[in-house]
């Protein structure tokens, strides 16, 4: 019988089908969208479409294809394509989620499979074959990668020779922050993300009023005169217009007892003519006081003596002073340096897994964590100099610009509860490094002299941390803020971490101001970005994570009866469970060989009889830290570290969040930060509640801070408030996925990194690679 059904046709076409043109018309916005979006003055120097960045090692099925741009500020992947394996995004206002500033790049690597080349690239280096991939390590530990198995060859190879020539620039002008300012000089309506990109000094809670003090004016200093109450000292102006020395700030504090005139003659004595520099007073008189060494040998006892002499006469009690040689007594910027190096290569380590068994003899090699114990445990001895024997003490430095800003720093944050907020926090970073010359151009390397590059800011923020996580309570911010305060110093917009002294800032501004007929008016300089202006990176929600919710303020709202009340706490409030129970004596800082008075660390000049008293001032210092230790601690007064070897530990937020195997889901500090979040939260809204129940008309304008919350995390976020987000990690709230993607088959040898100090990978070796 026949089949009524029709027969299937045997024709096979291999021809694709005609694009319809309704297909044009749907595929020409995605084109469209692939442009990047650009800062004022931002340029695009370079670009090239059909590139693929990996995501994965083992795998390309998770990769990416988009264009890659290159500006005068930022090298840009513009894709479509959302990002696998990716729950969360910490969103930069300034840069996209696959961005990387200029500045943040360290090496670049160029790969060809076919010929099996590989070539580190530098500024004006020519590139003789056709890079097939393109590999990127930055200064934050990430490796992107990028390949251009669909790409033009020549576009490849020319965004290549870009990106290592905007990246790698030879004068400080050429940075991206000059072109920014000054497009914002000729239009002053531009404006960034919705407000105005001028150099305020504006922190997170510039809503509430609270300005950073820059420390750039004569009111500044004066007023922190007055907030610590170091009534025989003065503001100088002697160095205004930057008269007597050019890495100073024009107005700083000395003794009373100096004259201006005395002053000047006796700068010509310090190298770089550093005149001494007061920091802080403690309430009972003693003073921290930051100073240079005297190169002249003929003049150098008797200008010591007569800058003792009035650093003495300053004391209420007339009390000695100290002198602490750091250059002695900690270690120099190269062998932090060094340090730093061996750690880069220990946490990005391929295979990671091949390292574990050995991973903590290794971290010990590095000699990071034990340079961070040194310099803690020498700042808690000169907090017990000032504190318990009421005597000034004296940081000395060579240069008085390197490890007397950090040594300098840390005193003051174990101290002073006022540099444990956030306000208080940056005007110390202002004070401590910004205006007393710290070289952030040179150390951070931005224009790429690694002889110079040394990462002492990284290293103070590390010291902060160790504090943080010993006692949380005492500090306003989180590990959150600390991270990205270093990823800030690696973007090239900010004026705070751009130059090496205030005066680098106006001469350079100006010139260019010049160059540009801007006219600047009675301004010193150019206005740059401040980076306490945090609403240039990150919305106001996203602000919310630098808030630590465990920190116990000085004072706290509540209500009572509908009247808004402030809760003062006293040291019996505090629960010694707050720092955990202290440890064994032998093993912690008070043990008896840690703190007997170093040579030449600690030298008394008025009182040399004094230096005889060794075994009972080691006494007294080791029963110090024992009271210490054995009270509850004082969450606004006083705090001491410990240093012991399982005490001082790994800031694996900021070295580890690029390490997909070491990332834990659901785990890690931020799981604990997410239910104290809404316990908090769940009290200021019971707060909220109460007072709108009791309050009356005039009340509501006192309570308004309370209306909002002050979390990231919040109760009523969450239907399930006990159960934490699904995005949640140890590296939280970065991303791995993408961010550290390693070559594994004729690649980089991860192996070799850091042959040298200066750079990952040495060219020689990667030119006899096979």
């Amino acid at each position: 019988m026949f089949s009524l059904k029709q027969p299937k046709p045997t024709f096979k076409s291999y021809l694709l089908p005609l694009p319809q043109a309704e297909d044009n018309i749907a595929s020409e916005p995605r084109i469209k969208k692939l442009e990047p979006v650009l800062l004022p003055g931002e340029i695009v120097v370079n670009e090239v479409n059909f590139v693929r960045k990996c995501i994965a090692t083992d795998t390309s099925q998770y990769d990416l294809w988009g264009k890659l741009v290159c500006t005068n500020f930022k090298i840009s992947f513009i894709t479509d394509d959302p990002m696998p394996l990716q729950k969360f995004h910490y969103k930069n206002l300034l840069l996209g989620e696959h961005d990387v500033p200029l500045t943040c790049i360290e090496q670049i690597v160029t790969v060809n499979d076919t010929k099996r080349k590989q070539k580190v690239l530098g500024p004006n280096q020519k590139l003789k074959f056709n890079p097939t991939e393109l590999i990127i390590y930055c200064k934050d530990f990430r490796i992107v990668r990028f390949r251009f198995d669909e790409a033009g060859p020549e576009s490849a190879k020319k965004v290549c020779l870009a990106i290592a020539h905007y990246s790698q620039p030879t004068d400080l002008q050429l940075l991206f922050a000059f072109e920014y300012v000054g497009e914002i000089y000729h239009n002053s309506a531009k404006k960034v993300n919705g407000i105005d990109p001028g150099g305020g000094g504006g922190g997170i809670g510039s809503a509430s009023g609270q300005q950073t003090p820059l420390f750039e004016t004569y009111s500044d200093w004066d007023r922190e005169i007055k907030r610590t109450g170091a009534s025989e000292w003065r503001v100088c102006s002697v160095n205004e217009g930057y008269m007597i020395s050019t890495c100073l700030p024009e107005y700083f504090v000395v003794p009373s007892s100096l004259a201006d005139q005395d002053l000047k003659l006796y700068s010509y004595s310090f190298i770089g003519r550093r005149m001494p520099l007061w920091s802080w007073n403690h309430p009972n008189g003693s003073a921290l006081v930051r100073m240079a060494n005297i190169k002249d040998v003929l003049q150098q006892r008797r200008i010591d003596q007569r800058i003792c002499n009035a650093i003495t006469r300053s004391h209420p009690l007339r009390s000695d002073v100290y002198k602490s040689d750091l250059d002695k007594c900690l270690p120099n910027i190269q062998e932090i340096q060094a340090a730093h190096v061996r750690l880069k290569q220990l946490c990005v380590n391929e295979p990671f897994e091949e390292t574990e068994e050995k991973w903590l003899s290794s971290l010990e090699n590095t000699h990071w964590l034990e340079y961070i114990r040194s310099f803690l445990k020498h700042s808690a001895e000169l907090v017990y100099m000032m504190e318990c024997k009421h005597v000034s003490v004296v940081l000395q430095e060579e240069e008085g610009r390197d490890l007397s800003c950090l040594a300098a720093s840390l005193v003051q944050i174990m101290l002073d509860p006022y540099f444990r907020t956030i306000v208080g926090f940056q005007s110390l970073i202002q004070k401590e490094w910004v205006m007393a010359g710290y070289q952030f151009l040179d150390r951070c390397n931005h224009l790429k002299r690694s002889d110079k590059e040394s990462p002492l800011f990284l290293m103070f923020l590390d010291c902060v941390w160790q504090l943080l996580e010993q006692y949380p309570a005492a500090f306003e911010f989180s590990e959150t803020y600390l991270t990205v305060l270093h990823d800030s110093a690696r973007i090239s917009l900010f004026g705070t971490f751009l130059f090496n002294c205030p005066h680098q800032r106006v001469k350079e501004s100006t010139e260019f101001a010049i160059s540009k007929n801007i006219q600047l008016g009675d301004e010193k300089g150019l206005r740059f970005p401040c980076v306490w202006d945090w609403s240039l990176q990150f919305t106001s929600r996203d602000r919310l994570l630098f808030h630590n919710p465990l920190y116990v303020g000085k004072s706290a709202p509540y209500v009572q009866n509908g009247a808004v009340k402030t809760f003062k706490r006293s040291k019996k409030n505090y629960s010694s469970t707050l720092r955990g129970a202290p440890p064994a004596l032998k093993n912690g800082i008070i043990s008896e060989q840690e703190f007997l008075p170093r040579r030449n660390s600690l030298i008394l000049k008025l009182k040399p009889d004094f230096l005889q008293q060794t075994e009972s001032q080691s006494n007294s210092v080791e029963q110090y830290f024992r009271d210490w230790f054995a009270k509850p601690v004082d969450l606004h007064g006083v705090i001491l570290p410990r240093t012991s070897g399982t005490q001082i530990k790994l800031w694996k937020l900021c070295y580890f969040r690029w390490v997909p195997e070491a990332q834990i889901n659901h785990g890690g500090f931020i799981t604990a930060f997410h239910k104290v979040s809404l316990l908090v939260d769940e009290v200021d809204a019971l707060n909220r509640n109460l007072r709108q129940c009791k309050s009356n008309s005039s009340l509501q304008g006192s309570c308004s801070e309370l209306d909002q919350s002050r979390m990231y995390f919040r109760a009523h976020d969450l239907s399930d408030a006990s159960g934490a987000p699904d995005f949640l990690s140890s590296s939280f709230p970065f991303s791995p996925v993408g961010n550290l993607c390693r070559r594994s088959i004729l690649g980089t040898p991860l192996s070799k990194f850091l042959s040298g100090a200066k750079i990952w990978l040495s060219t020689e070796t990667l030119a006899n690679e096979d």
